[in-house]
Formats: C-alpha cells, structure tokens, sequence
C-alpha cells in the first residue's frame, strides 16, 4: 500500500540492453559477491546513493549499505565496488 502509485526498481531492472549496470559490474570485478544473498539489496542501496551523491567518502557509503548485512564480504569489497562505480559513472556522464 505505501508504494501505491511508485516505482519500484529491481535488480533486474537496471540493466540496459543487455548490458550490466557500473554497479553490477564492478561488483563482479572487485570480487564484491560471494554467496549472493545480499547483492541485490547492497547494489541497489549503492544506486540510491550514488544517485543522490556521485562521489560519497567511504563513511557516506557505508551508512548509505548499513541496511544490508554480508556474513562473507566484511564489506571492503563492496566499498571498493561502489567506489570504481561511481567513477565508472561519472567518467560516462562527461
């Protein structure tokens, strides 16, 4: 009932064409997914922010995935992944 009216992205929805988001890829690239269970939630918490803010500091990034909790990565990978992300994003935007 609160999302009556929204838009709802899911993991699924971000690829384009067949093509994988940034964040998709460079979670694969940083070695960010191990078991997978948290993936969806970490990636599309990390789009959230880097929609809101392009270049977070790591501390703005981990509250931003503090949701989400990984039992595999301890989190420096996914920090890392976010942080090639938001690069990779903002070098297409130029």
């Amino acid at each position: 009932m609160e999302v009556n009216g929204q838009e709802i992205t899911t993991i699924e929805g971000l690829e384009r064409d067949g093509k994988l988001h940034p964040l998709q890829e460079a979670f694969l690239q940083c070695g960010a997914v191990q078991c997978g269970f948290c993936t969806p939630g970490m990636i599309l918490s990390a789009k959230a922010l880097l929609d809101e803010n392009p270049n977070p500091s790591e501390e703005e990034t981990r509250k931003a995935i503090s949701g989400n909790l990984c039992r595999c990565t301890g989190y420096a990978k996914i920090v890392e992944a976010i942080k090639v992300a938001s690069i990779r994003i903002d070098e297409v935007k130029r």
